[in-house]
């Protein structure tokens, strides 16, 4: 097993993971409360990912972070570095591609909160970011977790964006997903085996984390 392509794909599902704990709560929250008519135009930018071909979303994303952009031009005046083919760019590319693995979980868990109990808070005088972070999210923490858990291991297994924004780089983006294609070009059945015996075991593990917590979620 490419033990290189293990440690840095857990450290990008991790960084990925935070990352959009960050930006998908506020999203959700927002997705949940507002009364605005054409919030469904949000909702399927947010869940576009989801029918795009990854191919084509690394697409844009490369072009987004060549340096003839503006994106890809200013990160290289600021650091000297090239967006795409790094780290940095890989990790941008799965939190846009990773976005409704935990949105959508994250909204509809905090859908599901009683909203007599978070009117009870505003009537008491706890700021709407007060009553979010003591009520809505305790009470949403099965599905928020359940939503980590289900983007932390889909970073795991992301491949075709990975390649196009990443490309094949060791110690830098190449992660496990990469690893087992190109042990099985070099007919290395056993490396590429191996390695895919732990995304499998990781996959139904999650699985089971997550319809485990989203049971709770609604028992309670």
């Amino acid at each position: 097993m490419d033990l290189a392509a293990l440690r840095l794909s857990v450290l990008l599902a991790v960084l990925n993971t935070l990352a959009l704990l960050a930006i998908g709560l506020p999203i959700a929250h927002w997705l949940t409360t507002t009364r605005w008519r054409w919030k469904v135009l949000v909702e399927a930018v947010v869940a576009l990912p989801l029918v795009l071909p990854p191919t084509v979303l690394g697409f844009y994303l490369l072009l987004a972070f060549s340096p003839r952009s503006p994106l890809g031009r200013g990160y290289f005046a600021a650091t000297g570095r090239s967006l795409a083919f790094s780290f940095e760019g890989l990790l941008v590319g799965s939190i846009i591609y990773g976005l409704p693995f935990a949105v959508q979980p994250f909204t509809a868990a905090l859908a599901r909160v009683d909203q007599r109990l978070v009117e009870a808070s505003y009537s008491l005088g706890e700021a709407p970011l007060l009553t979010f972070w003591r009520v809505s999210l305790p009470l949403a923490l099965p599905g928020v977790i359940a939503g980590a858990v289900l983007a932390f291991a889909h970073t795991l297994g992301e491949f075709g964006m990975v390649l196009m924004v990443g490309g094949n780089i060791p110690g830098e983006t190449r992660t496990l997903s990469i690893s087992i294609f190109d042990a099985v070009e070099q007919l290395d059945y056993a490396s590429a085996g191996r390695t895919s015996l732990l995304l499998l075991v990781v996959s139904f593990s999650v699985l089971v984390v997550t319809y485990s917590l989203q049971r709770r979620s609604l028992l309670a």
